[in-house]
């Protein structure tokens, strides 16, 4: 506790990380307050439906937990950060076919501003698409006509639309804000913090599942906090598991005369065992929703039944099943596209390192393709494990289903990262201010 204490003392006393910090919290301040504002012409109080099926699991739930509450609430924000996260991953994807993006990735700092640029005008396309197809879409999600006070004429769908573009470009706004100026990744943190608002409601419902029900009472609920720290800490085992390369340097002569002479040193190359993060999930679950649109495409058929019965609850069997096999199929996709062991290869060759044993070249682009692929295989188990755990809680232990979202699947993933990355960065400000660098007795440096 002391340590904690004195840890807290050190970041007030950093007048940057305190301004950081407070930057942070005022600008994610301001995104929760937007996704309370409902849109113009829509009658807040019959939205109650509405909210009751984002409360829930399934595509609505797992929006409604990215937006914040803002997609249950038709707020300014109801469309989130989702499309600057889809354009990301779209322009990302187009890196690896596409010329022009390639030569924009090697440009350093002038082509990443020019890929930003792109990803920003992809982010408008996609707003303009979805922004309709969510006002259209309001009365199918079971609010009533009346509760749009102004008719859904030309005006308010014109209007409504440019606000929620406008909203998903202010977001996308503060998240690039607090990337600069505050501390962690903006756009991660917005995602957090939507979904860190939804924990205690969902909690709160299994406690009162529980005790007013009689199923299992408080001794089931103190069980369940202790699975679900066990859960967080193999999370953060995923996460932060590396595997590390040796990484031997050519010896290096210096100064006038080749007798002076440094012993060439020994660095790593870190592999990670979950190079894809949370793209897998996220890949997968998109797909998971075809099935049960197929089925209900083909009606009545035995096809379409078989299809709907087994595929629209998210913690059934063979939904779940399937949902593990694509999960490992993605994560072996998507490691492959985004490890280049080729450059990797060639950037130690230029650089005079070499992998003791293995030759520079194309051995060495071989052995970290193999190493990549022995270790994505219990990496990309462990993910599936972790994705369709809520359905096994759920199952066994008869778990509500939005606080058991919270035990596996991109949530967790993402509260994780996020914090890990966030605590990192604290952590750097915190070592940055220690005479001699990593030094217990160091003391920080108050900057003006």
């Amino acid at each position: 506790m002391k340590k904690i204490i004195d840890t807290l003392v050190n970041i007030y006393n950093i007048e940057e990380l305190r301004n950081r910090i407070g930057t942070t919290l005022l600008l994610l301040l301001v995104y929760r307050f937007g996704a309370q504002i409902v849109l113009p012409g829509i009658d807040s109080v019959q939205l109650a439906e509405l909210s009751s099926r984002g409360s829930g699991a399934g595509l609505l739930g797992l929006l409604n937990a990215f937006t914040g509450g803002a997609f249950a609430n038709a707020s300014v924000f109801a469309l989130g950060i989702m499309p600057y996260i889809s354009a990301s991953i779209v322009v990302q994807l187009m890196g690896i076919a596409i010329p022009y993006l390639q030569k924009l990735q090697k440009e350093g700092e002038s082509g990443r501003k020019k890929i930003t640029q792109i990803t920003r005008w992809l982010t408008i396309m996609i707003c303009v698409v979805q922004a309709p197809a969510y006002l259209y879409g309001l009365s199918a999600l079971g609010v009533p006509e009346s509760a749009f006070v102004l008719g859904r004429g030309p005006l308010f769908i014109g209007s409504s639309v440019i606000i929620l573009v406008t909203g998903t470009i202010f977001a996308m706004w503060l998240g690039e804000k607090i990337t600069d100026r505050g501390i962690g990744n903006g756009i991660s943190l917005l995602i957090m913090v939507g979904i860190i608002a939804n924990l205690p409601l969902s909690f709160a419902q299994e406690v009162v599942s529980r005790v007013s029900e009689n199923n299992g009472g408080l001794m089931l609920v103190l069980i369940e906090l202790v699975l679900f720290v066990v859960v967080v800490l193999l999370s953060i085992l995923l996460v932060m598991a590396v595997r590390q390369i040796p990484v031997q340097y050519a010896r290096r002569t210096q100064g006038a005369t080749a007798d002076r002479s440094a012993m060439g040193s020994r660095q790593y190359i870190p592999l990670r065992l979950n190079a894809s993060g949370v793209m897998p999930i996220i890949f997968a679950q998109a797909i998971m929703f075809a099935p049960a649109y197929i089925g209900g495409a083909l009606g009545n058929t035995n096809t379409g039944q078989w299809l709907q019965a087994n595929f629209s609850d998210i913690f059934g069997l063979w939904y779940n099943i399937v949902f593990g096999l694509l999960i490992i199929i993605f994560t072996y996709f998507y490691t492959a596209i985004t490890v280049p062991t080729n450059r990797m290869s060639d950037d130690l060759k230029r650089s005079g390192g070499f992998i003791p044993g293995i030759r520079p070249g194309n051995e060495t682009s071989e052995y970290l393709d193999t190493v990549m692929s022995h270790i994505t295989l219990p990496g990309s188990l462990f993910l599936a494990l972790l994705a369709v755990f809520p359905a096994i809680v759920v199952k066994l232990i008869g778990m509500q289903q939005g606080w058991a979202l919270f035990y596996g699947g991109t949530s967790l993933l993402i509260l994780v990262g996020v914090a890990i990355d966030t605590i990192q960065q604290v952590n750097s400000y915190l070592l940055n201010r220690h005479y001699d660098g990593l030094m217990k007795s160091g003391k920080n440096r108050r900057t003006a």
